[in-house]
């Protein structure tokens, strides 16, 4: 029971005088109490001695001043205590954090545990009076390229990025082979399908691939499939690529590969469609072993545990860089918003955060905490909302909207705030890149912001410059503002949103989750040794 709920509990038990001691100032929201002993408390404590009586009133006094004079809680009062200043010293804290760890906050790394620690600092040691504060652990399969390498055609060294749970090459060499062309096809996706690979001689050759529509992985499958040693992805777009997963399923299912710019890869093409014979050398050099991590949860003491407004922000970055808009601003949006409430009472549900850990090795927290509740506590949350990315240095203003009728009733306040601001909000799909899956399985009304990732909304989307520069303050506190008035408005009233008392847990994709983690163990395992064999092996052709 919290604080203020025993010193009502107290009141109610006729301690103290009846209702009529308690008033609120309606204009200020304050809530005063004038106490005093009735007849009854006075018998009941008549016994005792003059100072043990004067020491009661004294507590007594000092804890109705603690909770009764508290502020009631109003989506206002939290809007108004999201500020600027605030959200771009949590995103230069976590910036310091990050150059301080080897550039990134990532699963695994010591860039991880230090922003979890200044989570945990603000919500346990600062609010432990408020919050509820506990950390969920779990393990998975950690992947770092110690090296990468491209030797071209004419022997230049080739700017080359990789991905995260890229497959090692035989090493210390690397694989040296002829480089062959996959055809272009931006409709359906380069090298997607199995019948794009008709007719192509692959064996024992690095596949030559345009990055787009489908996933990356899918491509080096079927690369593998055929024979390949390993690939070159060229970027779709101009710039410099930017890094993603290949998830930790494809662990040993994949060719190693590299990712080079658009303008290699036309060079590349245009050389091979001519009859050139380039043979290019490949180096990947990665570990993979099992490591723990874990989520942050934070709830307030106050509300109503049977009917939680949950909101969560990924507190890891991907290793390439220190990912303060992906999701610094989303972390430090959700702070700001429980910093706000330790400040009010009077609100009926109770809040929860989560910081999740491996959000950009594919879900790996969320899921975690998702596949782990049980029916009676899924039906708990009634409605959850995603912040990952809400500060994007040219934002779009998406309001995510699904199918469940429920999301409707959080999205739409969302989007009223924002269109009110007068930006040009619009309702977007959730997809499944994001810590909202797992909410959308277990069928929980689920919203949120995105401001958008990659070109044109953020050029340094998973690379080292999406530092504190590349943050659009105005979009990142309008957002963070609109986010905690939802999120005070479900605290005080959750009308409309619909009852969570007919949730069936998918048993079956519970299961699948959990199967998955232990899939993800055996293959760290066997590619933990798989890289150490790859020391003593070498393959050029």
């Amino acid at each position: 029971m919290a604080p203020c709920d025993s010193w009502m509990a107290m009141y109610k038990s006729r301690l103290f005088r009846g209702p009529e001691d308690l008033t609120i100032d309606s204009e200020s929201g304050v809530a005063s109490f004038v106490y005093s002993l009735t007849a009854q408390s006075l018998e009941e404590i008549q016994g005792l001695g003059l100072i043990m009586r004067a020491v009661i009133s004294l507590v007594v006094a000092a804890f109705a001043s603690q909770c009764l004079t508290a502020e009631l809680l109003t989506p206002e009062k939290v809007e108004e205590g999201v500020q600027t200043a605030d959200l771009e010293q949590n995103l230069s804290n976590l910036y310091q954090i990050a150059k301080d760890n080897g550039g990134n906050r990532a699963f695994g790394l010591p860039g991880y545990k230090a922003s979890s620690d200044y989570i945990i600092e603000r919500m346990q040691t600062k609010f432990g009076d408020q919050f509820d504060t506990s950390l969920q652990y779990f393990n998975h399969t950690f992947e770092q390229t110690l090296n990468i390498s491209v030797t071209g055609p004419d022997g230049e060294n080739v700017a080359a990025v990789t991905l995260l749970y890229n497959n090692a090459t035989p090493l210390p060499d690397g694989v040296t082979a002829p480089l062959i062309d996959t055809p272009v096809d931006d409709s359906i996706g380069s090298a997607c399908n199995e019948d794009q690979w008709t007719g192509i001689d692959a064996t024992g050759k690095i596949a030559l691939i345009k990055r787009g529509t489908c996933a990356i992985a899918d491509k080096l499958r079927l690369a593998k499939a055929h024979g390949a040693l390993g690939a070159i992805v060229w970027n779709q777009i101009a710039g410099t690529p930017g890094s993603a997963t290949l998830s930790s399923e494809n662990i040993g299912l994949i060719v190693p590969v590299a990712l080079v710019t658009m303008d290699v890869g036309e060079a590349w093409k245009k050389r091979l469609a001519a009859g050139e014979e380039l043979v290019i050398n490949l180096l990947v050099d990665s570990v993979f072993e099992e490591r723990e991590s874990w989520n942050i949860l934070a709830e307030t003491k106050e509300g109503d545990p049977n009917n939680v407004v949950f909101l969560g922000a990924h507190l890891d970055s991907v290793q390439a860089g220190p990912g303060i808009n992906d999701d610094g601003s989303g972390t430090s949006g959700i702070l700001e918003i429980a910093t706000a409430f330790r400040n009010y009472t009077g609100y009926k549900n109770k809040v929860r955060f989560a910081w999740w850990g491996a959000e950009e090795s594919g879900l790996i927290g969320s899921l975690y905490y998702t596949s782990h509740l049980s029916e009676s506590e899924a039906d708990k949350i009634r409605f959850y909302f995603n912040y990952d990315m809400i500060g994007s240095p040219f934002p779009v203003y998406a309001v995510y909207k699904g199918e469940n009728p429920g999301d409707g009733v959080g999205a739409q306040v969302l989007y009223d705030y924002l269109v009110a601001a007068g930006k040009p909000a619009y309702f977007g799909s959730f997809g499944n890149s994001s810590d909202y899956v797992g909410f959308l399985q277990l069928g929980i009304p689920s919203s949120g912001l995105f401001t958008g990732a990659g070109q044109p909304a953020d050029p340094c989307y998973h690379l080292a410059c999406d530092t504190t520069d590349n943050v659009d303050s105005e979009a990142l506190t309008l957002n963070a503002k609109a986010a905690g008035y939802v999120a005070a408005k479900f605290a005080l009233s959750l009308e409309g949103v619909p009852p969570r008392n007919k949730t069936t847990v998918n048993r079956r994709s519970k299961d699948h989750i959990q199967a998955e983690f232990a899939k993800w163990k055996t293959a760290s395992e066997e590619a933990a040794d798989t890289h150490t064999c790859a020391h003593k092996s070498k393959n050029t052709v």
